[in-house]
């Protein structure tokens, strides 16, 4: 059996998220210890907790939702990359050739902050998003929470990637995954105006 590698974030009360973003919370609606003949869950959560896929809709307010956007980008073979110590912005030259492939994930983590929020991540350079997409990619991925500086007010990385229809995977936990060729999955819900959405993103060991 080919291993897996889940690369989720678990979702859980003291989850850390975007400053002034929603917290996630997880409530108890139907209990059985109540006399319900099942349990059942209410959740809160920011379409951006946790692992997630960032919507065309997130960076334009004319561009796709979640729902419209197709599965294929988020399934199938895909490049992890090495990129810690790229310093503030991951460049070109950071990047290692691509032989084809058109899915990138990216560590820029020594160790992922599952308790804290780190105000210091990595983020991409509009012009490196120019650079995969000449390669062919069609979806980029970081374990940091936004290809684009968290200080950011223009969000350059992002309009580059509007600009060659790319899409965006945000959050991802890289810390086991060794660099190298893996299948990746990683779908997001179809949420109906969602500009974001949760994932449950593994990778699995290519035959």
């Amino acid at each position: 059996m080919s291993r897996v590698w889940d690369i989720s974030q678990k979702l859980r009360p003291d989850l850390p998220v975007w400053p002034g973003d929603t917290a996630f919370s997880h409530e108890r609606t139907w209990q059985m210890e109540e006399g319900s003949p099942v349990n059942v869950s209410a959740v809160t959560l920011s379409t951006h907790t946790g692992a997630h896929a960032d919507a065309p809709l997130h960076y334009s307010p004319s561009a796709p939702d979640i729902a419209e956007v197709a599965l294929a980008p988020y399934l199938g073979e895909c490049l992890v990359v090495d990129a810690r110590g790229s310093g503030s912005l991951i460049m070109p030259s950071d990047l290692p050739e691509l032989g084809g492939v058109t899915r990138v994930l990216m560590r820029t983590f020594d160790a992922f902050p599952h308790d804290t929020w780190d105000e210091g991540t990595t983020a991409i350079a509009p012009e490196t998003i120019d650079w995969l997409a000449a390669q062919g990619v069609k979806l980029v991925g970081l374990d940091g929470p936004s290809i684009d500086p968290q200080s950011s007010k223009d969000m350059l990385a992002h309009k580059t990637v509007l600009k060659h229809d790319l899409r965006i995977l945000e959050g991802l936990v890289l810390d086991d995954v060794p660099p190298g060729q893996y299948e990746l999955i990683a779908l997001p819900l179809p949420i109906v105006g969602g500009d974001a959405s949760p994932v449950r993103a593994i990778l699995r060991e290519l035959p």
